[in-house]
């Protein structure tokens, strides 16, 4: 099966950043990158484009990395309590997910989408827990959640 070479118009995780080159099949281009409008088709004049493109990218890729370093400041130094029903043994009756945590952080003032939270399973026991936030793909920021019984 031949591939194609598409060019990304914004960062896609385990594929490119924004501006490269890729080669992908033509279906994973055409039902994903060109349908999301994450990349366009790699003609001899949009690649004469591109470098210019790669120039602003840089510069808008260079403020948005300052902006996420606060933001990443902000959320290592935060702590969460949450309190949930628990057993006796220190399992919870439920879980802590990523959109409870996400719904916290928003109350806090810190606006973060679920989907960047990494939690390998949701959190099913009392204590204190680090959770980590990949802001961008090199960017990851950790906060910690601490989970008390209640009553």
């Amino acid at each position: 099966m031949a591939l194609v070479q598409v060019i990304l118009s914004e960062d896609v995780h385990a594929l490119g950043d924004a501006g490269e080159i890729v080669s992908v099949k033509p279906g994973y281009a055409r039902n994903y990158l060109f349908a999301q409008g994450k990349a366009m088709p790699a003609t001899a004049e949009r690649v004469n484009q591109v470098e210019h493109q790669q120039r602003v990218i840089a510069e808008k890729r260079a403020k948005e990395l300052s902006d996420l370093e606060s933001v990443k400041s902000k959320l290592d130094a935060t702590t969460l309590e949450i309190e949930a029903q628990a057993g006796d043994e220190g399992k919870l009756f439920g879980s802590v997910t990523a959109q409870n945590l996400a719904e916290l952080l928003s109350q806090k003032g810190l606006k973060v989408d679920r989907r960047k939270i990494v939690l390998q399973e949701p959190i099913k026991t009392i204590g204190e827990h680090t959770v980590a936030i990949r802001l961008r793909r090199d960017v990851v920021a950790e906060f910690k959640v601490t989970v008390k019984a209640a009553g």
